[in-house]
């Protein structure tokens, strides 16, 4: 039975300290096409929900020119051999007063201001009754997926020297405000030091850094990612890849029985093979002290497609925050595939969308996925996943409702 719903979108102004965008969901007519070319963020000919943003009265930095008193860096002089062609001048740089030149700020676009206000605000709450119906309708999990701005950052955000070549994919980077900032073990160290790929990720209820979602190490970031975990308190690893699918996804970052990645020992004490997933029991010891670390490896998941079933990645879970509840006081749940966008944003939206549907008895994925995006831009990749969630959750409802006699 397909969902249909039109859904209207609407700012309050006069709510803005408490805004949502409030998306009341109701058995109609399948989502006809309404594009307001204003604010429109998904191309014609698909089928669409309509954003109608009134602009809030938010400051906007303003581009900030050089106004130091100090001489310019930049002096013109007359042409010579070294002129640029199609030029009667050529530009040379003072280099002895660059430090007087202020940075500038870089205002957002348009478009950047309603990506993030939709990320910010957007919503559509689901019942356990909408929840089971809106998984059989791809199309409209589609249309929808397509709306939600991806987020991505624009590597000119990251201002740290060499940072591209501890990127796995130099498209996919951190952004900047959640970052994950390794320690520099000491005071020479450079900036570069201190760059890991890696975002913390809000949980349900906003709670803050509940996980931490990263790419698969490299050869030349596997010391980073044991600095990471030891330096977060991390109780538990989940890795939801294989080493080689086609190409290189990952490679092999724990030992055999022991190993010693830059200050950070790493042991193995067991090795649990389960159907769809290899247990890990590590120990890690730096400085005289030792934490306890558990790793999941996930390897059920196909090349590029998503389960037949979602009750294994379901199963995992599960695991997981029993882990994690077995651990408080610790830190994030560190969660990795490749790229650490894709399957690692499913894992972690089937995560929170499974304490909201235990707690509130319903959910909101869109919101789920909107938060997911403002952390690390890009979770949750393609539509294909986005419908994987709705499955993912729908199972973990009827488990619910026979748990309950709903």
């Amino acid at each position: 039975m397909l969902l249909k719903e039109k859904i209207p979108f609407q700012f309050s102004q006069e709510k803005q300290q408490n805004q949502r965008i409030d998306l009341s969901s109701m058995p109609v007519q399948p989502p006809q096409l309404e594009v307001k070319t204003a604010h429109s963020m998904v191309q014609p000919g698909l089928s669409t929900v309509t954003v109608s943003v009134d602009s809030p009265s938010r400051h906007v930095p303003d581009i900030k020119p050089c106004t130091s008193s100090s001489p310019s860096p930049f002096k013109m002089k007359p042409g010579c051999l070294q002129e640029r062609r199609g030029s009667n001048v050529s530009l040379t740089l003072d280099m002895n007063t660059l430090g007087s030149v202020e940075t500038f700020s870089i205002a957002p676009t348009p478009r950047e201001r309603i990506s993030m206000e939709y990320l910010q605000f957007a919503s559509r709450t689901l019942t356990r009754q909408q929840l089971r119906e809106i998984v059989e309708s791809s199309q409209y999990l589609e249309a929808e997926f397509t709306e939600i701005p991806m987020n991505f950052v624009n590597p000119k955000e990251l201002n740290i020297p060499c940072h591209g070549t501890k990127n796995r994919y130099k498209t996919i980077l951190p952004n900047p405000h959640s970052r994950v900032c390794l320690k520099p073990k000491s005071s020479d160290e450079s900036l570069s030091s201190t760059y890991i790929n890696a975002n913390y990720i809000r949980g349900y209820g906003g709670e803050k850094k509940v996980h931490i979602a990263t790419q698969g190490p490299m050869i030349n970031t596997v010391n980073d990612f044991w600095q990471m975990v030891w330096q977060e308190d991390s109780p538990a690893i989940v890795m939801i890849t294989k080493l080689k699918e086609k190409n290189e996804k990952c490679v092999l970052y724990w030992p055999e029985k022991r190993g010693i990645y830059g200050r950070v020992e790493v042991l193995v004490n067991c090795v649990d093979e389960w159907e769809h997933c290899t247990v890990r029991d590590l120990t890690l010891k730096h400085g005289g002290k030792c934490q306890s670390v558990k790793h999941y490896w996930y390897k059920s998941w196909p090349d590029h497609k998503t389960p037949d079933s979602a009750q294994p990645l379901l199963q995992l879970m599960l695991d997981v925050e029993e882990t994690r509840q077995k651990s408080p006081g610790r830190g994030p749940v560190v969660v990795h595939c490749s790229a650490g966008i894709g399957r690692t944003g499913c894992f972690i939206a089937t995560t929170i969308g499974c304490h909201q549907l235990k707690k509130e008895g319903l959910v909101d994925i869109l919101s789920i996925v909107c938060q997911l995006r403002v952390d690390r831009g890009g979770m949750i990749q393609t539509s294909q996943q986005y419908g994987f969630v709705h499955h993912a959750l729908s199972l973990y409802e009827s488990r619910l409702s026979a748990e309950t006699g709903q």
